[in-house]
């Protein structure tokens, strides 16, 4: 059985609790007790959260984890708090981040050479303040050897399925998102930017068109399709939708494509061909200026960059 511990100081994040859930959901759907959850502290005892209520828990200890997680807080970590956690490499195998627990791991000196990310709002701070840390801010999660790191909030939620995707396997990890209700676990490479969220559409009528946009992508989506969908003329429907998004339509859909094409590209290994027909770029010289245009690299040197970064954070796992 894998010992975990979620380290709680004062002002924790009740999110946190979210990720606490996903390694509960792994017991239940294991029909064993598979990891052993224990809320640990500085002194043990009751410990306050950023919402008012009191969590129990134990007092630090030099016992062996497989898994500490340092979850967000309002409040700066003690120095004691801190000290624990600099030594936790000598008694635990995985030491992991949500949110703007990032700051506690680089104030320990975790993260120094180390690949990491963090909630974007916060991203260029946890740069500047420790810059021997190499923050990527617009991922995630990050596995970098035995450390790892979340994006804000729900991504916490993320980084728990990769970590029992990797004790458990891909299956177990899919059961545990379909319990939590989730569409899908994110992988760690995706933006924290989603385009869905970044158009912001102010009525559901254009919020459903672009719901409909994101599980159609490999349609031609033309203005007249979007504008059935949203039960208006085309030419009352692209100036609808560019009034509440800012955004002409194909320029919405091809942010929507090129995020849905850049997350294949990373994690799975069809082919371009096939990732441009899935998203409906039709073909793969479409697809390749797209990327050009947007991330200012084509989708093989993505692919490259990913599986590099994959290959290294392996090697050092296992040494």
């Amino acid at each position: 059985m894998r010992k975990v511990g979620f380290i709680l100081y004062p002002g924790y994040s009740p999110m946190g609790f979210a990720v606490s859930t996903a390694f509960e959901v792994a017991n239940l759907q294991a029909g064993e007790p598979v990891y052993d959850v224990r809320m640990l502290s500085e002194h043990g005892g009751l410990v306050r959260t950023s919402l008012g209520f009191d969590v129990a828990t134990e007092p630090f200890s030099g016992d062996h984890y497989d898994l500490l997680v340092v979850g967000g807080s309002m409040q700066e970590a003690s120095a004691e708090t801190v000290e624990f956690i600099r030594r936790a490499p000598g008694h635990c195998r995985r030491i992991a981040a949500t949110c703007l627990a990032a700051f506690v791991l680089a104030e320990a000196g975790l993260l120094d050479g180390r690949r990491a990310t963090t909630h974007w709002i916060r991203a260029r701070e946890l740069q500047a303040r420790y810059p021997k840390v190499r923050v990527e801010e617009d991922r995630i999660f990050i596995a970098d050897g035995p450390v790892w790191t979340s994006a804000g909030m729900t991504a916490g939620i993320d980084l728990a399925l990769a970590l029992i995707e990797e004790d458990l396997g891909l299956e177990a990890a899919r059961n545990v998102a379909r319990k939590l209700v989730l569409y899908h676990r994110r992988a760690g490479g995706q933006s924290q930017f989603s385009s869905l969220l970044e158009l912001e559409p102010k009525s559901d009528r254009i919020q459903s068109v672009l719901t409909y946009a994101k599980g159609h992508l490999s349609n031609r989506l033309s203005v007249e399709e979007l504008a059935e969908v949203a039960h208006l003329s085309p030419r009352q429907f692209s100036r609808a939708f560019q009034t509440e998004t800012g955004q002409t339509p194909a320029k919405a859909i091809e942010h929507l494509r090129l995020e849905a094409a850049r997350v294949l590209m990373e994690d799975t290994s069809h082919t371009i061909d096939v990732v441009a027909q899935q998203t409906g770029f039709a073909d793969r010289n479409r697809m390749r200026r797209a990327f050009l245009r947007a991330f200012g690299q084509p989708p093989q040197v993505i692919r490259r960059a990913a599986r590099g970064m994959a290959a290294v954070a392996e090697d050092l796992a296992e040494a």
